[in-house]
């Protein structure tokens, strides 16, 4: 397991985008997350760099018993053997020469006391005292964590072939997380897109997941929240089973990549602000009954544990180094993610060719926060793909949905016994015709409809970029989904993962514009859309007037703190002064909408 080698990790991406990002950055330290969402296609590249990279190849078929967890491990451990030959390599190259160790050392942050150690190396003159440098040096390089992420609510039963429901541990979460379990990495899991109480106790089974005698987790705990409460909660939870969180990875609900999960108007400088403040709680709350736990198993908790507090980092939105000071500065971030910036770096992300030039000339009207989740989440888009053609043309055709290859995302028991996909064929088949026969007006038969058939496949979908990009699929017969988040609109070329990693440094000219926007101004303005969407299409229940109240008092909480910031003097190459001008112009709609809402509650009255 790696200790804290870089002050930045990579985030996951898509179910494809970061599905060997490991393979291409822990050899230089850097760490970073790969989606277990979908088995099948890490099977596939399994098969591609095992042949790669000469290793064993047998291949776990998709009816296999346990096969979804025998996949996951299986790749796992492959790109833990690639990564540890590579960093191998990497430490054998000669110092003082351009390669990889020199790229390794020179990607470091500044205040790193290895890039401290290496700078001197280079300064001093031949003889022992350089000789224990470089030995010192190439013993301490680490390889980055080969972390990985599940989404804890995409959990879909599974079936034997008699058609009767095979037991709860088969279902994709608790198989994710037995095949991660089963896996020789000594890295995170990352859970996100909501709580699951049941998997957070299956995780218990695994001696993995708890300090040994020398006080090491071998596989550690990270969730990603929205909020101080749902931390608190699920923190409570896996404490009561001895289980703890090594990470709290809070994420914009809105100025992000993938599915939004936006919070009722708590905006982001709020939410970091009330963890700073209580994060010491955190530890108080949990350490008493991690204890507890352990004494009831009749383990020794290491003395060495007992004070080491969770991590706590941020992502979403980010944009240079003076967003990053502010971030780690004045909130005490430990750590910052950085994601989709790195879809424009080749060396990191398993894009294909078409997709990323989409994505190097998307600007601000290309991006939006689309309805084409069959989860009925909001989802981070960009115009164009090789989905949303594939999609529109099924409909043309009169043939629309997907034949749902990979059956992951099954939700829907409208006109099933069996859970289906709302990007299914079968589902928008049967809908179509129930909304054709209903007697409403021709323009609201047209505006179900529509409703209907925006739905992609994403989850085969998002992995067709990797398989094009490793030349496993053919381009014309594999759409591409993919999901940025707005950030990407300023990031307008390709880049080497050495000029992305400057840039989040602060070393050399920024890749973005001085005049783009802070990224608490974008989320503002972000949250803003939401609360005019809601307020558009409120039903006026009791419920939701509560709910639309209280979002406009979070709003307001969050406008007079964003100007609290403003006010303060910038770091370098931050954009304070957007902060003042967003929050003047978007107080201003916030008064409008909300006089349009209590006179639209006033006339439902």
């Amino acid at each position: 397991m790696t200790d804290l080698i870089h002050s930045f990790h990579i985030p996951v991406m898509g179910t494809g985008h970061s599905v060997d990002t490991p393979i291409r950055v822990a050899p230089f330290g850097i760490s970073s997350v790969i989606s277990l969402v979908d088995d099948l296609l890490l099977e596939k590249i399994r098969k591609h760099y095992a042949e790669k990279y000469g290793l064993p190849y047998h291949k776990i078929a998709k009816d296999d018993e346990d096969g979804r967890a025998k996949r996951i491990s299986a790749y796992l451990n492959v790109v833990h053997e690639i990564v540890q030959k590579k960093m191998e390599e990497i430490k054998q190259q000669p110092f003082y020469e351009s390669n990889n160790k020199q790229k390794y050392f020179e990607l470091l942050p500044e205040d790193s006391m290895l890039k401290q150690k290496y700078n001197k190396l280079l300064i001093i003159n031949a003889g022992d005292e350089r000789n224990d440098l470089e030995k010192d040096l190439t013993l301490n390089m680490k390889p980055g964590s080969i972390d990985v992420n599940i989404m804890v609510n995409v959990d879909r039963t599974h079936y034997a072939k008699n058609g009767d429901p095979l037991d709860e541990e088969f279902t994709d979460a608790k198989a994710g997380l037995r095949g991660y379990a089963n896996s020789c990495l000594q890295s995170s899991i990352i859970f996100s897109a909501g709580i699951n109480q049941r998997l957070y106790s299956y995780m218990s089974k695994f001696r993995d997941f708890y300090r040994d005698k020398m006080g090491r987790i071998k596989k550690r705990i990270i969730l990603k929240v929205s909020d101080f409460r749902s931390a608190l909660i699920q923190g409570k939870f896996l404490a009561k089973k001895g289980l703890e969180v090594y990470e709290f990875r809070i994420e914009s609900g809105l100025n992000c990549g993938g599915h939004a999960f936006p919070s009722n108007g708590i905006l982001l400088p709020k939410l970091l602000k009330e963890f700073k403040e209580k994060r010491k709680s955190l530890v108080a709350e949990f350490k008493p009954l991690i204890q507890k736990y352990y004494k009831k198993m009749g383990w020794e908790y290491p003395e060495s544990a007992m004070n080491i507090h969770p991590l706590i980092t941020v992502q979403g939105g980010i944009g240079n180094h003076g967003e990053v000071c502010r971030l780690r500065k004045d909130f005490g971030m430990d750590l910052t993610g950085w994601a989709s910036p790195f879809l424009l770096v080749p060396e990191v992300t398993c894009v294909d060719d078409s997709t990323r030039e989409l994505l190097r000339q998307a600007r601000a009207e290309n991006l939006y926060l689309s309805d084409v989740s069959p989860l009925n989440i909001p989802f981070n888009n960009v115009y164009g793909t090789g989905s949303e053609l594939w999609t529109q043309k099924k409909v043309m055709e009169g043939r629309p949905g997907s034949l749902c290859p990979k059956k992951i995302l099954l939700s829907n028991t409208e006109f099933t016994e069996k859970p289906v996909c709302l990007a299914s064929r079968q589902y928008q088949t049967a809908k179509l015709k129930e909304i054709e026969n209903m007697k409403i007006s021709t323009d609201e038969k047209e505006r179900l409809q529509k409703k209907v058939v925006v739905k992609n496949c994403i989850c085969d979908h998002l992995g067709n970029g990797a398989l094009i990009a490793l030349g496993i699929a053919d381009e014309q017969n594999a759409p591409q989904s993919i999901c940025p988040g707005p950030n990407i609109e300023w990031f307008n070329k390709f880049y080497t993962l050495k000029e992305m990693v400057d840039h989040i440094y602060g070393r050399g000219p920024s890749l973005v514009s001085s005049k783009r926007p802070h990224m608490f101004a974008k989320e503002i303005e972000m949250y803003m859309d939401d609360f005019e969407k809601k307020v558009l299409s409120s039903s006026h229940t009791k419920k939701e007037i509560i709910t639309m109240l209280e979002y406009k008092k979070n709003l307001e909480k969050g406008l007079d703190y964003c100007l609290e910031i403003a006010k303060k003097p910038p770091y370098p190459g931050e954009n304070l002064k957007s902060i003042s001008i967003c929050v003047k112009k978007q107080r201003s709609r916030l008064n409008r909408l909300n006089s349009r809402f209590e006179e639209s509650i006033r006339l439902a009255s």
